[in-house]
């Protein structure tokens, strides 16, 4: 009996060893951010959140922030978080496992409609978004882009609503130009292949395609639309109910982002092309050629400005109702002093690595 015993015993505690690694996998092996939580947990002491972004120059603050957070000893640690497309970053906030992220203002106008507890709390740019076109095609308006397909990356976007505004300005019947939607990062290649025969969305993507030789800029937003806007940060309510103080921190950072990379362009270049994962001489080109290309001040928006976006969201049909912009806008953490964010350049090697990943941790 005693060697019976000994095997029972011996399979009992061989089952709990098995038991103990397998929950350890479970809970430690890596998962795609799709699944991951990604709450506010603290890092050595201070407060960390991660915050999603696309590689579009309307999002370029989100990065600064994220470099600028992780080269001081104060305040909350934020990490940036590279996505592909809109549909990924909307999902993720709207389960909780975002609680801050960049979007379009119409998508965010959307995201309320439907119900999803998320505020704007600041702009990410101003301007930044051209109608590129390829650089053999002989249009010189939309007039002559009729039968053509023109990507976009979502109906719910500034860049959708923009180019039906000059289309009803030149006489262009919306089911004259066929509108396809496309991650922003594979519209330059469609482009490149003629798939497409324009795109119409945020740098550095237009940038691109004139510096590769197959693109052009039939017009640039700023000209169309002073001031235009294209993309905003948006913040779960939880996270501005519990944690007051970490979205002070994270506005703060935006705009302050914003107002360092306007006076340093060639610095902001150089900064996020990594997390970008793109060049720094694409970066510099869309930064500085011209210089008013896209500017990151004057990132709190008016009432006037918003209801002029859900009014063309409304009469394109892509919102079933007006919402009230009390209900989509939280201005209270913006300052009315903003400061440019104090950014050393020299430690970019300790922070990041080529691929845009933080050597921190992120």
């Amino acid at each position: 009996m005693k060697p019976r015993r000994i095997f029972q015993g011996s399979a009992v505690v061989l089952y709990l060893v098995l038991l103990v690694f397998f929950r350890y996998r479970a809970l430690h092996k890596p998962r795609p951010h799709t699944e991951e939580d990604f709450h506010v947990a603290p890092v050595g002491g201070r407060e960390t959140l991660t915050v999603a972004f696309i590689p579009v120059t309307c999002h370029l603050t989100c990065p600064v922030t994220d470099y600028a957070s992780k080269t001081s000893t104060t305040g909350t640690r934020f990490d940036a978080m590279r996505f592909g497309e809109f549909p990924s970053i909307v999902e993720a906030l709207k389960t909780k496992k975002l609680l801050a992220g960049f979007v379009t203002v119409p998508l965010a106008m959307k995201m309320r409609e439907q119900g999803a507890p998320i505020r704007i709390c600041c702009l990410g740019h101003r301007d930044g978004s051209q109608l590129t076109i390829r650089k053999e095609d002989p249009a010189k308006d939309l007039r002559d882009m009729r039968g053509k397909t023109i990507a976009i990356p979502s109906p719910f976007s500034n860049e959708n609503f923009l180019i039906n505004k000059l289309m009803r300005d030149q006489g262009v019947g919306p089911d004259e130009i066929k509108f396809v939607v496309l991650p922003p990062p594979d519209m330059p290649a469609a482009l490149m292949t003629k798939s497409i025969d324009g795109f119409i969305v945020a740098e550095p993507y237009p940038g691109k395609a004139e510096m590769d030789g197959y693109g052009r800029v039939l017009y640039y937003a700023k000209d169309v639309w002073p001031n235009y806007i294209s993309c905003c940060l948006v913040v779960h309510t939880d996270l501005i109910k519990e944690h007051p103080e970490i979205v002070r921190d994270l506005v703060r950072g935006i705009v302050a982002s914003g107002a360092w990379a306007n006076q340093n362009r060639n610095e902001a270049a150089k900064l996020v092309a990594p997390y970008f994962g793109q060049n720094e001489k694409l970066m510099n080109y869309v930064l500085t050629q011209p210089a008013d290309r896209v500017t990151f001040v004057n990132l709190k928006p008016s009432d006037v400005e918003l209801q002029r976006i859900m009014d063309m969201g409304l009469s394109l049909g892509q919102f079933k109702k007006s919402t009230p912009i009390d209900q989509i806008v939280d201005r209270q953490f913006i300052p009315d002093l903003i400061v440019p964010a104090t950014i050393d350049m020299s430690r970019m090697a300790e922070i990041i690595d080529p691929t845009g990943k933080s050597r921190t941790g992120n």
